[in-house]
């Protein structure tokens, strides 16, 4: 077969088997799938002294049927008003609405809903005996009241189905053209992997069981499997840096350029899998330039950097920390160097302002302070 995109590989509990079982033209979009939001939950505030923006949110609530509140952090006391435990992170909170309290009119019972907070055993925080109840906090820990239990609303949250997958024109050989010839159920369980167009894998994209095939229309005997995945799948990025990968070394500069921010993630995976190892460092105080043309985010300048140093598709670290790392040799440049950047007035625009749920990004200054304490001598171009 002429150029495929994925081969199918028998499966093993060590991992991927040596016998491939099928090479493959194509695949449905199924195949890749980007993560779907956490499923919103319902809390019960109960016996609630709201205050700050907490307060306010419900004031909103009851004109408009619901207010945004953001980061609500709970803190559970125990008898003597002292934290125990960790917060409980109520994100991308809403108040749906309030109600006088049953026991204590003074008080309210509030009504939101939140992210499901993820990788927890636990639908809330417990209250334990004596508790004194529960801190509210913004996000940033200012005070928003207190209130006296917290309970889940019930409700039901049906994880959605994963649809099955078509591997388009496989050319079925080994065990697995032994099982569809004798017409087997059990066709076994297999590793998709994505190739480039010399046939060397490029990663490893799902595994699954195969449940079905029929004649393939993309050639005579050629079949399309269809496989049940177990595994997580990939964001469609991955495809579609993937897809500009599809060459065995780019030859072209800025090709990572056409991919999104995180495809540009994805790039610099396959970018450092498929560069090393680099042979011996060029002798110090060498200059390498930068085209900054496209370098509008911290992905787009790492790929920059690589290509810089390396030449189309080259590595030169996915993070600041990795950056570290090739910057002691080995990796294609040694300092003390000189970087020339080109069209750094992109860079200087765009770095830095693109907020993350973690953290900031850093902006241009911080890192041409972070390349001269660390031996490189940034010259503006």
């Amino acid at each position: 077969m002429q150029n495929p995109k994925y081969a199918v590989a028998a499966y093993s509990n060590r991992g991927v088997g040596e016998s491939i079982w099928a090479l493959c033209k194509d695949a449905t979009d199924e195949l890749y799938a980007d993560p779907l939001p956490p499923p919103r939950v319902r809390y019960d505030l109960l016996g609630c002294a709201p205050q700050g923006e907490l307060a306010g949110a419900v004031e909103r609530a009851r004109t408009t049927g619901s207010a945004p509140l953001g980061g609500l952090l709970v803190r559970t006391l125990d008898a003597t008003h002292t934290p125990v435990g960790e917060e409980w992170p109520l994100e991308y909170a809403r108040v749906l609405g309030d109600r006088p309290c049953a026991l204590d009119p003074t008080l309210r019972d509030i009504t939101v809903e939140a992210s499901a907070v993820p990788d927890t055993q636990a639908e809330h925080p417990q209250r334990p005996l004596l508790s004194a109840g529960h801190r509210l906090l913004g996000a940033d820990g200012e005070p928003w009241g207190h209130c006296r239990d917290l309970v889940q609303v019930p409700g039901e949250f049906l994880e959605p189905a994963d649809p099955p997958v078509r591997l388009l024109g496989c050319s079925p050989r080994g065990s697995l053209r032994d099982a569809l010839e004798a017409g087997d159920e059990d066709l076994g369980h297999a590793h998709v992997l994505r190739l480039n167009r010399v046939g060397r894998t490029v990663g490893s994209v799902l595994e699954g069981e195969i449940i079905a095939w029929i004649p393939s229309a993309h050639g005579r005997g050629l079949v399309d499997l269809t496989l049940d995945p177990w595994s997580r799948r990939l964001p469609r990025a991955a495809r579609e840096a993937w897809d500009v990968w599809w060459r065995e070394r780019q030859s072209e500069p800025n090709s990572w350029a056409r991919c999104s921010s995180q495809g540009r993630e994805f790039w610099l995976d396959r970018a450092r899998e498929g560069t090393n190892p680099y042979g011996p460092d060029p002798e110090p105080s060498t200059t390498y330039h930068l085209d900054g043309r496209h370098v509008t985010d911290v992905p787009a300048f790492h790929c920059a950097l690589g290509e810089a140093v390396n030449g189309p598709g080259g590595y030169f670290g996915h993070d600041l920390s990795a950056v570290v790392d090739c910057l002691r040799g080995g990796c294609g440049a040694e300092p003390p160097f000189t970087l020339v950047w080109h069209d750094a007035d992109v860079a200087r625009t765009c770095l830095g302002v693109t907020p993350r749920r973690d953290r900031r990004p850093p902006t241009f200054e911080e890192l041409l302070a972070f390349l001269a304490e660390n031996g490189v001598d940034v010259r503006i171009a």
